[in-house]
């Protein structure tokens, strides 16, 4: 899948896409992976997990031997709206990929750490689950996530043993992180991270160290990582994945770096930008 050590590498992409999205910022508590409702192709069936949870399942038209990722939102830990997402699961589909875009529980809906990241570990549960029921057999199981998504897809993945959640199907632990320009050191975004804590970081510091994925990237050096990034992004800096990725070499990840230039915060989850070097890297030896 990936060597060892941390490679940044340019990606000759098209810089600008016809995705109809206003850019979004973290501040507004907007949907980071939002998009116009209805918008993107029908998933092949849709998934309960838990009490108003939902994730959609893309499916590849052959069954038998495939990754399985589940796809996680952003919203500035305040909303998780995975609409935005289908173009880029359905894609992963036609490629031999399940991909499952999943609606977590967020601020808004009056939870905080660490349910959004147990809400996760339920959604892989459960796609892992319904995939294998439709006569799939899961190879790699990913958790991709963009913006505050990523930086929840880290925590399931890296800190997979500090969570306990109660799932309706049997848990699964990843074995893989692809992350689309996620703000991960939340030390640094304070002002905006309190809305998934609950509380400021001077009032429960070792929560705040627990939920960022910075301090945890020692875990799991066995984890292949995958992280995207837009350079033209204006919301989330390109140093915060430059920094995670810092932090996963040192551990030992095998760490892939991919810096896209032209693309912004929404363009980097387009099919069309990180569609094939996510296939590229699930799939390649």
């Amino acid at each position: 899948m990936v060597d060892g050590g941390v490679r940044r590498r340019a990606s000759a992409l098209v810089a600008t896409l016809a995705l109809g999205l206003a850019v979004a910022t973290l501040a507004g508590g907007c949907s980071g992976s939002g998009s116009p409702p209805g918008a993107g192709p029908p998933p092949s069936a849709t998934v309960t997990y838990g009490p108003g949870v939902t994730e959609a399942l893309y499916l590849p038209t052959s069954t038998g031997r495939a990754p399985v990722v589940v796809l996680v939102p952003g919203g500035s830990w305040t909303t998780s709206d995975p609409t935005g997402l289908a173009a880029l699961a359905d894609h992963l589909a036609d490629q031999g990929i399940v991909a499952a875009p999943t609606h977590i529980r967020a601020a808004e809906d009056d939870v905080v750490y660490p349910t959004p990241v147990e809400d996760v570990l339920c959604a892989v549960a459960a796609a892992v689950a319904e995939a294998e029921s439709r006569g799939f057999t899961p190879t790699t199981v990913a958790v991709l996530g963009h913006s505050s998504g990523a930086h929840l897809a880290a925590l399931a993945v890296l800190a997979f043993d500090d969570y306990t959640p109660d799932c309706e199907a049997p848990v699964v632990e990843p074995d893989a992180l692809i992350g689309l320009s996620g703000p991960y050191d939340i030390s640094r975004r304070p002002d905006l991270a309190s809305a998934l804590l609950g509380c400021e970081p001077d009032d429960d510091p070792a929560t705040w160290e627990a939920a960022n994925p910075v301090q945890r990237a020692g875990l799991r050096p066995e984890v292949p990582v995958l992280l995207m990034h837009g350079e033209d992004d204006d919301v989330v800096p390109v140093d915060f994945t430059t920094q995670l990725a810092d932090a996963l070499e040192a551990a030992g990840h095998p760490t892939t770096v991919e810096l896209v230039p032209g693309a912004d915060h929404l363009e980097i989850f387009a099919a069309d930008v990180a569609g094939d070097p996510i296939v590229a890297w699930l799939t390649t030896p």
